[in-house]
């Protein structure tokens, strides 16, 4: 990678950033999810030395676009087998990362999903991955978790409870969506900072993951809906 290209990628160069990705990755099917096909990393450990020695120094964030993580894969298959959950619905799926759970539920018949991610790399994965199975889907790379109130029905999270200052900002968000009346379904394998109490079960998968991800080849993932206090 040149000091042109970083610089292309740095500053947010959308043909930069999908090059980038296209480069990195290979379309593949998720194992709980074989309906859709994304832009993933085929084997973990060079797509992150890539990212940590060649963009480290300039700030980007590592790849978690790249990779189809337990929680994700258990919301999307839940959203799957479940459809009339979202059908008709306008959804987000906050903390896309590749837009899995937000692509899952325009399968399913949303009427529109809002892929959002902080990173612009997976704001990029998001898109490219519903070209690549057909589907329209919106992207922001905006914090939503600062921004005033949306109309959503349904609010998605896949595995973001894995730092606590993160996890509390999450559930105040989407605290607030549950008492005006949206549908909260978390993705969840068991991280550290996911508050069980204030959810309640939905269903229970055994996702198959990398070990270079994770401490398992199969990951103990649930579904969660929030139960208002």
């Amino acid at each position: 990678m040149t000091t042109a290209d970083i610089a292309r990628l740095t500053r947010g160069d959308h043909a930069a950033i999908e090059a980038f990705i296209l480069a990195n990755t290979k379309l593949i099917r998720p194992p709980l999810v074989p309906e859709l096909e994304l832009h993933l990393a085929e084997e973990s450990l060079p797509i992150w030395q890539k990212t940590e020695e060649e963009l480290g120094e300039i700030n980007l964030p590592p790849p978690f676009w790249a990779f189809a993580w337990a929680g994700g894969q258990a919301l999307a298959r839940y959203i799957l087998d479940n459809a009339a959950l979202v059908a008709g619905m306008r959804v987000l799926d906050l903390g896309s990362g590749s837009g899995l759970a937000g692509l899952a539920a325009m399968k399913a018949g949303a009427a529109s999903v809002l892929a959002a991610d902080i990173d612009e790399l997976a704001f990029v994965a998001a898109r490219a991955n519903a070209t690549a199975n057909g589907l329209a889907l919106e992207a922001t790379s905006v914090d939503l978790l600062s921004q005033p109130w949306q109309p959503f029905d349904v609010i998605l999270v896949g595995d973001l409870f894995y730092e606590r200052g993160l996890a509390d900002r999450v559930l105040d968000f989407v605290d607030g969506y549950a008492r005006d009346g949206a549908l909260v379904l978390i993705g969840d394998p068991g991280r550290n900072y996911f508050p069980k109490d204030r959810f309640e079960n939905a269903a229970e998968y055994q996702v198959p993951v990398t070990r270079d991800l994770e401490d398992a080849e199969i990951k103990n993932s649930a579904v969660w809906r929030y139960r208002i206090l």
